[in-house]
């Protein structure tokens, strides 16, 4: 059990490093022009890669949180 669930931890501290390279990647593709206008209605594509790139960081964040967790509570 505590091997699946450390195995699990790597993957998910994998995907969270994963996922944060391609939000900072999405972030430096932006120009500089798409930062200093501020004449746009809505978001722009880059904008919502780098939006769901750190919103899949968050969530990998937290399913590594609840595997430390269970590891914690299955240790005692």
């Amino acid at each position: 059990m505590n091997t699946f669930l450390v195995i699990l931890l790597v993957a998910a501290m994998a995907m969270v490093l994963f996922s944060l390279v391609r939000g900072v990647i999405a972030f430096l593709q932006s120009t500089k022009v798409d930062l200093q206008t501020g004449e746009q209605v809505d978001a722009t594509e880059m904008q919502l890669k780098q939006n769901r790139a750190m919103m899949a960081r968050v969530k990998w964040q937290a399913i590594a949180i609840v595997v430390i967790a269970i590891l914690l509570g299955v240790a005692t």
